[in-house]
């Protein structure tokens, strides 16, 4: 089992930029794949971005691409998510998730450990 934290959500203007951060512990960090998905109000829960074991390969929803970007570093056991020209359909809490293996991977059953989730609002 893994054990993650999320951090760095706050309020934010549109345009703006906030990074976003999960501890991880438990399992040995590098094993596994790991994800962030957000969830809006009255919506479901839906993927943001994944990134493989070692870092080298990432995935995003069409969404964010080109303005979010997920970075994994393995000696931090840490996971981040840089979020830029943030818009106010970005405003929802977000979650970091742990995969089951080492590869990229875009649905939620593919991930068995979440955290609690971060609150990021973007005001227009």
């Amino acid at each position: 089992q893994v054990q993650l934290v999320e951090s760095g959500g706050g309020l934010v203007q549109a345009g703006g930029s906030l990074r976003l951060s999960c501890a991880a512990s438990g399992r040995t960090f590098s094993n596994y794949a790991m994800g962030w998905f957000r969830q809006a109000p009255g919506k479901e829960r839906e993927f943001v971005a994944t990134i493989n074991w070692s870092g080298d390969n990432t995935d995003y929803a069409d969404s964010v691409k080109d303005r979010f970007t997920i970075s994994r570093d393995n000696a931090k056991n840490t996971v981040y998510l840089q979020m830029n020209s943030l818009k106010p359909e970005d405003t929802a809490v977000y979650y970091c998730a742990a995969s089951y293996d080492g590869q990229i991977a875009w649905r939620s059953s593919n991930f068995g450990s979440w955290g609690q989730g971060t609150q990021v609002t973007v005001s227009s």
